[in-house]
């Protein structure tokens, strides 16, 4: 089976079984996996690809020189927090030209990466935080932070009792506090923009 069709098959299956429906499925977070990418884009046209911004930073730094590390990550963090495509891509003309010589192997993986990584630039601000990185990827942060207090776990039990607990919370939290996320905004925004399209659209006979 091709790495195409195995993501698709994954992908498909993955969200049938959450019972999610295609029309509300707007934005995808993932990893830059090729296999992955394409599936999505195969399977949802349409819907806005986000990448890793976690990832893609990683990626860029482990590029980097030790010693320009801390300021490639401040002056990359600025492009990724940028207000809109616009600024974000002034930013990242200025990183390009004050690094090229000095990490151009990282400012290549930025160069690249760039419009995958700002995708979430064009949703309503609102939405940018939560949809630049997976919330998966957060929750599993978080769980890796808890381990690290205790680091050493007496047996396989404990450790499913802390993960367990923390989801728990999680949980309780999505529950019974405000909305994760409310798409009615996004909603209203894309049927605007859909409009706008429309009516620069010119019709023949």
């Amino acid at each position: 089976m091709s790495k195409l069709k195995k993501w698709g098959k994954i992908i498909l299956l993955t969200i049938w079984g959450l019972s999610v429906l295609t029309i509300f499925l707007l934005v995808m977070v993932s990893d830059d996996h090729g296999g992955l990418v394409r599936a999505i884009r195969k399977h949802f046209q349409g819907v806005t690809w986000q990448r890793y911004q976690t990832h893609f930073v990683r990626n860029i730094l482990d590029a980097t020189p030790k010693a320009l590390q801390d300021e490639v990550y401040r002056r990359v963090r600025g492009i990724l927090d940028a207000p809109d495509m616009d600024t974000a891509r002034v930013l990242l003309n200025q990183v390009l030209e004050a690094y090229e010589t000095k990490a151009p192997k990282a400012m290549a993986t930025l160069e690249a990466g760039f419009e995958d990584a700002t995708a979430v630039l064009h949703l309503p601000e609102k939405y940018r935080k939560r949809l630049r990185t997976n919330g998966l990827e957060r929750l599993n942060e978080e769980i890796r932070r808890r381990e690290r207090v205790i680091r050493i776990f007496p047996n396989r039990e404990s450790a499913l009792r802390l993960i367990g607990t923390l989801l728990m919370e999680v949980d309780e939290k999505w529950a019974s506090g405000r909305k994760y996320l409310d798409m009615a905004e996004y909603l209203e925004w894309r049927e605007s923009r859909t409009a706008q399209m429309n009516s620069k659209v010119t019709r023949i006979g």
